[in-house]
Protein backbone atom coordinates (compact mmCIF):
# COMPACT_ATOMS: atom_id res chain seq x y z
CA UNK A 1 0.00 0.00 0.00
CA UNK A 2 1.00 3.46 -0.81
CA UNK A 3 2.94 4.95 2.33
CA UNK A 4 1.74 8.60 1.29
CA UNK A 5 -1.53 9.55 2.52
CA UNK A 6 -3.86 12.35 1.47
CA UNK A 7 -4.31 14.86 3.94
CA UNK A 8 -6.98 17.63 3.67
CA UNK A 9 -6.56 20.72 5.26
CA UNK A 10 -9.87 22.52 5.84
CA UNK A 11 -10.35 26.24 6.34
CA UNK A 12 -12.74 26.48 8.58
CA UNK A 13 -13.31 30.20 8.63
CA UNK A 14 -14.85 31.85 6.20
CA UNK A 15 -15.17 35.57 7.61
CA UNK A 16 -13.60 38.68 6.09
CA UNK A 17 -10.36 39.40 6.90
CA UNK A 18 -9.95 36.03 8.49
CA UNK A 19 -6.30 34.50 9.26
CA UNK A 20 -6.90 31.53 8.33
CA UNK A 21 -5.70 31.15 4.92
CA UNK A 22 -2.21 32.23 6.43
CA UNK A 23 -2.41 29.47 8.91
CA UNK A 24 -3.06 27.09 6.78
CA UNK A 25 -0.50 27.72 3.64
CA UNK A 26 2.03 27.51 6.98
CA UNK A 27 0.95 23.89 7.94
CA UNK A 28 0.48 22.95 3.91
CA UNK A 29 4.25 24.17 3.95
CA UNK A 30 4.99 21.64 6.53
CA UNK A 31 2.81 18.81 5.71
CA UNK A 32 5.07 19.06 2.44
CA UNK A 33 7.91 19.15 4.21
CA UNK A 34 6.81 16.08 6.38
CA UNK A 35 7.04 13.79 3.15
CA UNK A 36 4.28 11.55 4.02
CA UNK A 37 1.40 13.45 2.46
CA UNK A 38 -0.48 14.35 -0.60
CA UNK A 39 -1.98 17.88 0.59
CA UNK A 40 -5.40 19.47 -0.61
CA UNK A 41 -5.87 23.01 1.21
CA UNK A 42 -9.68 22.99 1.09
CA UNK A 43 -10.86 26.16 1.83
CA UNK A 44 -14.41 26.75 3.16
CA UNK A 45 -15.27 30.21 1.51
CA UNK A 46 -15.00 28.53 -1.88
CA UNK A 47 -18.56 26.61 -1.08
CA UNK A 48 -22.18 27.79 -0.74
CA UNK A 49 -22.96 25.80 2.75
CA UNK A 50 -26.35 25.66 3.37
CA UNK A 51 -27.03 26.03 6.97
CA UNK A 52 -30.69 24.44 6.13
CA UNK A 53 -30.57 20.18 6.02
CA UNK A 54 -32.45 17.92 4.57
CA UNK A 55 -35.19 16.09 6.60
CA UNK A 56 -33.14 12.81 6.09
CA UNK A 57 -29.58 12.42 8.02
CA UNK A 58 -26.62 11.54 6.32
CA UNK A 59 -26.26 8.68 8.44
CA UNK A 60 -29.66 7.49 7.46
CA UNK A 61 -29.16 8.46 3.51
CA UNK A 62 -26.11 7.16 2.56
CA UNK A 63 -25.23 7.53 -0.98
CA UNK A 64 -28.70 8.84 -1.69
CA UNK A 65 -28.04 12.08 0.71
CA UNK A 66 -29.17 14.76 -1.79
CA UNK A 67 -26.15 17.18 -0.85
CA UNK A 68 -26.53 20.48 -3.03
CA UNK A 69 -24.31 20.20 -6.35
CA UNK A 70 -22.24 23.13 -5.10
CA UNK A 71 -20.63 21.32 -2.34
CA UNK A 72 -19.64 17.76 -4.67
CA UNK A 73 -15.92 18.95 -4.72
CA UNK A 74 -15.87 19.34 -1.05
CA UNK A 75 -17.47 15.75 -0.52
CA UNK A 76 -15.16 14.06 -2.85
CA UNK A 77 -11.81 15.87 -1.03
CA UNK A 78 -13.53 14.73 1.95
CA UNK A 79 -14.47 11.36 1.34
CA UNK A 80 -11.03 10.38 -0.19
CA UNK A 81 -8.87 11.91 2.61
CA UNK A 82 -6.77 9.84 4.70
CA UNK A 83 -6.54 12.18 7.32
CA UNK A 84 -7.48 16.08 8.10
CA UNK A 85 -6.41 19.05 9.71
CA UNK A 86 -8.49 21.39 10.50
CA UNK A 87 -7.24 25.41 10.66
CA UNK A 88 -10.27 26.72 13.08
CA UNK A 89 -10.37 30.24 15.13
CA UNK A 90 -12.45 30.46 18.21
CA UNK A 91 -15.55 32.75 18.06
CA UNK A 92 -17.48 33.13 21.24
CA UNK A 93 -15.49 30.22 22.59
CA UNK A 94 -16.36 27.90 20.17
CA UNK A 95 -16.24 27.47 16.22
CA UNK A 96 -17.53 28.80 13.47
CA UNK A 97 -20.69 27.89 11.94
CA UNK A 98 -19.06 27.25 8.48
CA UNK A 99 -16.98 24.61 9.65
CA UNK A 100 -20.16 23.26 11.53
CA UNK A 101 -22.44 23.08 8.56
CA UNK A 102 -19.80 21.24 6.61
CA UNK A 103 -19.26 18.90 9.15
CA UNK A 104 -23.08 17.95 9.08
CA UNK A 105 -23.58 17.78 5.45
CA UNK A 106 -21.55 14.58 5.96
CA UNK A 107 -21.00 11.54 7.80
CA UNK A 108 -19.17 7.99 6.53
CA UNK A 109 -16.47 10.83 5.50
CA UNK A 110 -15.21 11.45 8.62
CA UNK A 111 -15.75 7.76 10.12
CA UNK A 112 -12.33 6.39 11.03
CA UNK A 113 -10.04 8.56 10.20
CA UNK A 114 -7.74 11.09 12.09
CA UNK A 115 -8.14 14.88 12.56
CA UNK A 116 -6.37 17.09 13.98
CA UNK A 117 -6.28 20.85 15.31
CA UNK A 118 -4.72 24.08 14.29
CA UNK A 119 -6.68 26.96 16.21
CA UNK A 120 -5.87 30.48 16.68
CA UNK A 121 -7.59 33.46 18.62
CA UNK A 122 -6.59 35.39 21.34
CA UNK A 123 -5.27 34.31 24.89
CA UNK A 124 -6.69 30.87 24.51
CA UNK A 125 -5.49 30.33 20.71
CA UNK A 126 -8.78 28.88 20.14
CA UNK A 127 -8.38 26.08 22.03
CA UNK A 128 -12.41 26.45 23.12
CA UNK A 129 -13.15 25.61 19.60
CA UNK A 130 -11.13 22.88 19.68
CA UNK A 131 -12.88 20.82 22.75
CA UNK A 132 -16.00 21.21 21.15
CA UNK A 133 -14.67 19.81 17.59
CA UNK A 134 -13.41 17.19 19.40
CA UNK A 135 -16.89 16.41 21.35
CA UNK A 136 -18.59 16.67 17.56
CA UNK A 137 -15.74 14.63 15.31
CA UNK A 138 -16.14 11.80 18.18
CA UNK A 139 -19.69 11.64 17.74
CA UNK A 140 -19.12 10.99 13.47
CA UNK A 141 -16.59 7.68 14.72
CA UNK A 142 -13.29 10.04 13.74
CA UNK A 143 -10.19 9.76 15.56
CA UNK A 144 -9.22 12.94 17.09
CA UNK A 145 -5.47 13.61 17.65
CA UNK A 146 -4.25 14.54 21.62
CA UNK A 147 -1.46 17.12 19.96
CA UNK A 148 -2.69 20.06 18.09
CA UNK A 149 -0.97 23.30 17.45
CA UNK A 150 -2.11 26.27 19.11
CA UNK A 151 -1.33 29.87 18.16
CA UNK A 152 -2.58 32.54 21.29
CA UNK A 153 -2.49 35.98 19.77
CA UNK A 154 -1.76 35.67 16.34
CA UNK A 155 -2.18 38.56 15.47
CA UNK A 156 0.89 39.70 17.22
CA UNK A 157 2.96 36.26 17.16
CA UNK A 158 3.37 35.78 13.33
CA UNK A 159 5.11 38.06 10.52
CA UNK A 160 5.14 37.69 7.20
CA UNK A 161 2.97 34.50 6.85
CA UNK A 162 5.26 32.72 9.74
CA UNK A 163 4.70 32.31 13.41
CA UNK A 164 7.53 33.95 15.06
CA UNK A 165 8.08 30.91 18.00
CA UNK A 166 11.27 29.06 16.86
CA UNK A 167 9.70 25.71 17.92
CA UNK A 168 6.46 26.21 15.92
CA UNK A 169 7.93 23.73 13.10
CA UNK A 170 9.23 21.21 15.36
CA UNK A 171 5.60 20.97 17.02
CA UNK A 172 3.93 20.65 13.63
CA UNK A 173 6.53 17.83 12.46
CA UNK A 174 5.66 16.34 15.76
CA UNK A 175 2.00 16.40 15.27
CA UNK A 176 2.55 15.45 11.23
CA UNK A 177 4.28 12.01 12.35
CA UNK A 178 1.58 11.43 14.76
CA UNK A 179 -0.77 12.39 12.14
CA UNK A 180 0.80 9.91 9.59
CA UNK A 181 1.08 7.10 12.10
CA UNK A 182 -2.98 7.48 12.57
CA UNK A 183 -3.31 7.69 8.91
CA UNK A 184 -1.63 4.65 7.88
CA UNK A 185 -2.83 2.29 10.90
CA UNK A 186 -6.88 3.77 9.94
CA UNK A 187 -5.95 3.14 6.21
CA UNK A 188 -5.07 -0.26 6.26
CA UNK A 189 -7.76 -1.07 9.21
CA UNK A 190 -10.31 0.34 6.81
CA UNK A 191 -9.10 -1.80 4.13
CA UNK A 192 -8.96 -5.25 5.70
CA UNK A 193 -12.21 -4.73 7.74
CA UNK A 194 -14.83 -2.20 6.99
CA UNK A 195 -15.81 0.01 9.93
CA UNK A 196 -18.84 -0.58 11.83
CA UNK A 197 -21.45 1.87 11.10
Amino acid sequence: MDSTHKLVIIVGSVREGRFGPVAAAWVAEQARRHSGFDVDVVDLAAFDIPLALPAVSPKAAGADYPRPAGLARLTEALAGADAFIMVTPEYNHSYPASLKAAIDWHFTQWTAKPVAFVSYGGAAGGRHAVLHLENVLTELQAVTIRDGLVFPNHFSTWREGRPLDPDASRYAQALLGRLAWWAGALRSARAAVPYPV
